[in-house]
């Protein structure tokens, strides 16, 4: 009969090799398209985030110049 510690460390022993043989199975990217997907990233985060911004300035004068015409009329 084993000890708890003993099986504890069979197990952690079994988890490490069950991963070790997945990561064996896993196909990487290359790196040269890691770098090309992660620069559209950037550059696709950065385009929304500037009309995102664009639209709240058009918006937000829109609003204003409501509120203007608003305080003229009454």
């Amino acid at each position: 009969m084993t000890t708890p510690i003993a099986r504890k460390e069979k197990e952690k022993v079994s988890y490490l090799r069950g991963v070790q043989n997945e990561l064996k199975k896993v196909t990487w990217t290359p790196r040269k398209e890691l770098i090309l997907s992660t620069k559209a990233v950037i550059l696709a985060t950065f385009c929304f985030a500037f009309a995102i911004y664009v639209t709240d300035l058009v918006i937000r004068g829109t609003l204003d110049g409501v509120g203007f015409l608003l305080r003229l009329i009454g």
